[in-house]
Protein backbone atom coordinates (compact mmCIF):
# COMPACT_ATOMS: atom_id res chain seq x y z
CA UNK A 1 0.00 0.00 0.00
CA UNK A 2 1.41 3.39 -0.96
CA UNK A 3 0.79 6.11 1.68
CA UNK A 4 2.86 8.76 -0.08
CA UNK A 5 1.19 12.08 -0.74
CA UNK A 6 0.80 13.15 -4.35
CA UNK A 7 3.68 15.31 -5.49
CA UNK A 8 1.33 18.24 -6.17
CA UNK A 9 0.68 18.62 -2.44
CA UNK A 10 4.35 18.72 -1.50
CA UNK A 11 5.43 22.36 -1.18
CA UNK A 12 8.27 23.46 -3.40
CA UNK A 13 11.35 24.80 -1.69
CA UNK A 14 11.05 28.54 -1.18
CA UNK A 15 13.63 30.78 -2.73
CA UNK A 16 14.94 33.82 -0.90
CA UNK A 17 12.45 35.94 -2.89
CA UNK A 18 9.26 33.96 -2.36
CA UNK A 19 7.52 32.87 0.82
CA UNK A 20 7.11 29.15 1.43
CA UNK A 21 4.02 27.52 -0.07
CA UNK A 22 1.27 26.95 2.52
CA UNK A 23 0.87 23.42 3.83
CA UNK A 24 -1.82 21.59 5.77
CA UNK A 25 -5.55 21.18 5.34
CA UNK A 26 -6.10 24.88 4.63
CA UNK A 27 -3.33 25.35 2.05
CA UNK A 28 -5.77 26.24 -0.73
CA UNK A 29 -8.22 28.26 1.40
CA UNK A 30 -7.82 31.97 0.60
CA UNK A 31 -10.25 32.77 3.42
CA UNK A 32 -8.02 30.96 5.93
CA UNK A 33 -4.93 32.84 4.76
CA UNK A 34 -6.79 36.13 5.20
CA UNK A 35 -8.08 34.97 8.60
CA UNK A 36 -4.57 33.95 9.73
CA UNK A 37 -3.11 37.25 8.51
CA UNK A 38 -5.88 39.10 10.37
CA UNK A 39 -5.07 37.28 13.60
CA UNK A 40 -1.38 38.06 13.19
CA UNK A 41 -2.19 41.72 12.47
CA UNK A 42 -4.41 41.92 15.55
CA UNK A 43 -1.70 40.48 17.78
CA UNK A 44 0.93 42.85 16.43
CA UNK A 45 -1.43 45.85 16.66
CA UNK A 46 -2.19 44.91 20.28
CA UNK A 47 1.53 44.97 21.02
CA UNK A 48 2.01 48.34 19.26
CA UNK A 49 -1.19 49.96 20.62
CA UNK A 50 -0.79 48.85 24.26
CA UNK A 51 1.42 51.84 25.00
CA UNK A 52 -1.47 54.12 23.98
CA UNK A 53 -4.04 52.13 25.94
CA UNK A 54 -6.09 51.51 22.80
CA UNK A 55 -7.68 48.52 21.14
CA UNK A 56 -7.52 48.23 17.36
CA UNK A 57 -11.17 49.30 16.84
CA UNK A 58 -10.63 52.31 19.15
CA UNK A 59 -7.52 53.18 17.16
CA UNK A 60 -9.53 53.06 13.93
CA UNK A 61 -12.15 55.43 15.36
CA UNK A 62 -9.44 57.92 16.33
CA UNK A 63 -7.84 57.65 12.88
CA UNK A 64 -11.22 58.28 11.23
CA UNK A 65 -11.88 61.29 13.47
CA UNK A 66 -8.36 62.63 12.92
CA UNK A 67 -9.05 62.53 9.17
CA UNK A 68 -12.35 64.35 9.65
CA UNK A 69 -13.73 65.29 13.04
CA UNK A 70 -17.41 65.53 13.99
CA UNK A 71 -18.78 62.43 12.27
CA UNK A 72 -22.10 60.76 12.92
CA UNK A 73 -22.28 57.31 14.43
CA UNK A 74 -23.76 56.16 11.11
CA UNK A 75 -20.78 57.52 9.18
CA UNK A 76 -18.37 55.73 11.51
CA UNK A 77 -20.37 52.50 11.16
CA UNK A 78 -20.06 52.72 7.37
CA UNK A 79 -16.34 53.50 7.48
CA UNK A 80 -15.54 50.69 9.92
CA UNK A 81 -18.07 48.13 8.60
CA UNK A 82 -19.57 47.83 12.10
CA UNK A 83 -23.15 47.78 13.33
CA UNK A 84 -24.21 50.57 15.67
CA UNK A 85 -24.84 48.06 18.48
CA UNK A 86 -21.13 47.13 18.25
CA UNK A 87 -19.79 50.64 17.78
CA UNK A 88 -21.88 52.46 20.42
CA UNK A 89 -20.34 50.69 23.47
CA UNK A 90 -16.87 51.33 22.02
CA UNK A 91 -17.70 55.04 21.61
CA UNK A 92 -19.05 55.19 25.17
CA UNK A 93 -15.73 53.76 26.44
CA UNK A 94 -13.79 56.34 24.42
CA UNK A 95 -16.03 59.06 25.86
CA UNK A 96 -15.52 57.75 29.41
CA UNK A 97 -11.75 57.87 28.78
CA UNK A 98 -12.10 61.53 27.78
CA UNK A 99 -11.06 60.99 24.16
CA UNK A 100 -14.30 61.75 22.30
CA UNK A 101 -17.49 63.67 22.80
CA UNK A 102 -20.94 62.39 21.90
CA UNK A 103 -23.58 65.01 21.19
CA UNK A 104 -27.05 64.99 19.67
CA UNK A 105 -27.30 66.67 16.29
CA UNK A 106 -29.09 70.00 16.59
CA UNK A 107 -31.06 69.45 13.37
CA UNK A 108 -32.05 65.85 14.17
CA UNK A 109 -31.99 64.65 17.79
CA UNK A 110 -31.91 61.02 16.62
CA UNK A 111 -28.42 61.52 15.18
CA UNK A 112 -25.41 61.26 17.49
CA UNK A 113 -22.28 63.13 16.47
CA UNK A 114 -18.81 62.05 17.58
CA UNK A 115 -15.93 64.47 17.92
CA UNK A 116 -12.44 64.40 19.34
CA UNK A 117 -11.92 66.02 22.73
CA UNK A 118 -8.73 68.02 23.34
CA UNK A 119 -7.18 64.91 24.89
CA UNK A 120 -8.42 62.85 21.94
CA UNK A 121 -6.87 65.27 19.43
CA UNK A 122 -3.53 64.94 21.21
CA UNK A 123 -3.73 61.15 21.21
CA UNK A 124 -4.91 61.08 17.58
CA UNK A 125 -1.79 63.05 16.65
CA UNK A 126 0.40 60.75 18.76
CA UNK A 127 -0.88 57.60 17.04
CA UNK A 128 0.16 58.89 13.62
CA UNK A 129 3.37 56.90 14.23
CA UNK A 130 1.53 53.56 14.42
CA UNK A 131 1.77 52.58 10.72
CA UNK A 132 5.55 53.08 10.76
CA UNK A 133 5.76 51.26 14.11
CA UNK A 134 3.84 48.33 12.60
CA UNK A 135 6.23 48.15 9.66
CA UNK A 136 9.21 48.23 12.03
CA UNK A 137 7.69 45.64 14.39
CA UNK A 138 6.92 43.32 11.47
CA UNK A 139 10.39 43.70 9.99
CA UNK A 140 8.82 44.28 6.58
CA UNK A 141 11.19 44.57 3.62
CA UNK A 142 11.19 47.33 1.01
CA UNK A 143 9.99 44.74 -1.55
CA UNK A 144 7.05 43.79 0.68
CA UNK A 145 6.13 47.45 1.14
CA UNK A 146 6.21 48.07 -2.62
CA UNK A 147 3.61 45.31 -3.11
CA UNK A 148 1.22 46.62 -0.45
CA UNK A 149 -0.79 49.17 -2.51
CA UNK A 150 -1.68 46.46 -5.04
CA UNK A 151 -2.52 43.99 -2.27
CA UNK A 152 -4.69 46.57 -0.47
CA UNK A 153 -6.65 47.32 -3.65
CA UNK A 154 -7.11 43.60 -4.30
CA UNK A 155 -8.33 42.91 -0.75
CA UNK A 156 -10.63 45.95 -0.80
CA UNK A 157 -12.13 44.74 -4.08
CA UNK A 158 -12.57 41.23 -2.67
CA UNK A 159 -14.23 42.61 0.47
CA UNK A 160 -16.63 44.71 -1.62
CA UNK A 161 -17.51 41.71 -3.80
CA UNK A 162 -18.17 39.59 -0.71
CA UNK A 163 -20.33 42.29 0.91
CA UNK A 164 -22.41 42.52 -2.28
CA UNK A 165 -22.88 38.73 -2.23
CA UNK A 166 -24.57 38.87 1.19
CA UNK A 167 -28.33 38.34 1.13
Amino acid sequence: MNNAQPSASVPAAASADTPPAPVGPFADYVCFSIYAAGLAFNRLYKHVLDRFGLTYPQYLVLVALRARDDRTVGELCELLFLESNTLTPLLKRLEAAGLVTRTRDKADERVVRIGLSAQGRTLAADIACVPADMVAAAGTSEQDLAALPHLIRSLDSLAETLRKALP
